[in-house]
């Protein structure tokens, strides 16, 4: 029998349509609103740590309300708290058109980031905790993939829009975040499934305690999301595309819509390639090798000169990223009892959060110490030196064969 089939049976489920949809808006808004703010905020300063504090400003929410957001998810409706955190995102693209027709000064840029973070650390975890619920158990890692490729698509299409956008004006950009956000909060709210209380206790430390003494009692899941958190905390260049495309490869915000929007394409191939052809057998081997290439691909593009030869490692780069993600998901989410999938995904998204907000901190302050090549290629052989220590320190994943036994 094909592998194909369970694929396309999740897209008889309504529910999962809506939220494929949803994800797909709020994704093609986020990069859209990043290239913006990105370009905008080093065309104020010229300083590659300014962009880093985007990044932080960015990540900080989800690690100081990880004892809140997880408790909410599991104890309030997840489709709710969806809805309401991409209210609060509508909002945060609003104050910064707001911004950007007032040129305000980059501290009120660097609020509406964190509120904005606010908004995503509340309804990241709560998606999470909802997709498992909206598709029935063995359809869970198609759902997962599919999840994961339309996210792919409108990163892909997402910045070229911004890009391109930014040509015609800053409000142009984030009015269209501002509209992504709304439709995709519409869609949200129109899915049926409410999702009812399931964990008791109050708020309190043992909430977040509760998700990672569950991940520390998995280690195959626990050496998966820290080998994810390690590898792209030191091997993200993401921060340091607007560098690169003003200063470097000369290439304008166009070029840095192209540049951003080069590992979602690579990562879009393999996300399909993974929901028509699901990763079977060898899986924690597999995710050892994408993230060494995901660090060669890191190195190759800090040294590259060539903006053609850029956008190709920058591709690789994303694909070798994708089998790492959904390897990631699909144990996390099916190994995970409902009850604690909220907390669990809390402490989740604090580790992806890390991995991305707080590496484009890294990159930025290292740029800011040693320059924009350096700390790229640093960068990129820091995660090959994590790849190497992980497969010694977790035979549990490097030996993991199927991701749902």
């Amino acid at each position: 029998m094909s592998h194909a089939l369970p694929s396309r049976r999740v897209f008889r489920h309504r529910d999962l349509g809506l939220f494929l949809g949803g994800r797909f808006l709020s994704a093609m808004a986020i990069q859209i609103q990043n290239v913006a703010v990105g370009w905008l905020v080093y065309d104020l300063t010229r300083d590659p740590l300014a962009l880093g504090l985007v990044g932080l400003a960015s990540f900080l929410p989800a690690i100081a309300l990880a004892l809140v957001t997880g408790h909410a998810a599991d104890h309030r409706d997840r489709r709710t708290i969806l809805v309401a955190g991409y209210l609060l995102t509508t909002l945060t693209a609003l104050g910064l058109l707001a911004c950007a027709w007032l040129r305000a000064p980059v501290w009120v840029i660097y609020a509406l980031v964190l509120a904005f973070g606010v908004s995503r650390a509340f309804a990241t975890p709560a998606g999470q905790a909802l997709l498992p619920n909206l598709v029935p158990p063995e359809e869970l890692g198609a759902a997962i993939a599919w999840g994961s490729s339309v996210w792919e698509l409108a990163t892909i299409i997402g910045p070229a829009i911004g890009g391109v956008l930014y040509v015609v004006g800053e409000g142009a950009v984030f009015g269209a975040a501002a509209a992504c956000f709304a439709a995709s909060t519409l869609l949200f709210g129109r899915i049926r499934h409410r999702s009812r209380p399931v964990a008791g206790g109050r708020t309190d430390r043992a909430t977040l305690l509760a998700g990672i003494g569950f991940i520390r009692s998995r280690p195959a899941i626990l050496g998966a999301i820290s080998l994810d958190l390690f590898a792209v905390l030191l091997g993200g260049a993401t921060a340091l595309l607007p560098i690169y495309a003003r200063d470097i490869l000369q290439v304008g915000p166009t070029g840095l819509g192209l540049l951003r929007s080069a590992p979602a394409a690579g990562a879009l191939a393999v996300a399909l390639w993974l929901a028509w052809r699901p990763l079977l057998r060898r899986a924690g081997l597999r995710m050892f090798q994408a993230v060494a290439l995901f660090g060669l691909a890191t190195v190759a593009f800090g040294l590259s000169r060539h903006f053609l030869l850029s956008l190709g490692f920058l591709a690789v780069l994303g694909a070798a990223d994708m089998v790492s993600v959904v390897i990631r998901q699909t144990l996390v989410q099916a190994e995970t009892p409902n009850e604690m999938r909220g907390r669990v995904s809390a402490v989740n998204a604090v580790f992806i959060g890390a991995s991305n907000e707080l590496g484009e901190f890294e990159s930025g302050a290292v740029a800011a110490l040693i320059g924009t090549v350096p700390a790229v290629v640093v960068g990129g052989a820091g995660t090959l030196l994590v790849a190497a220590l992980w497969a010694r320190w977790f035979p549990e994943l490097r030996r993991r064969d199927r991701l749902v036994e």
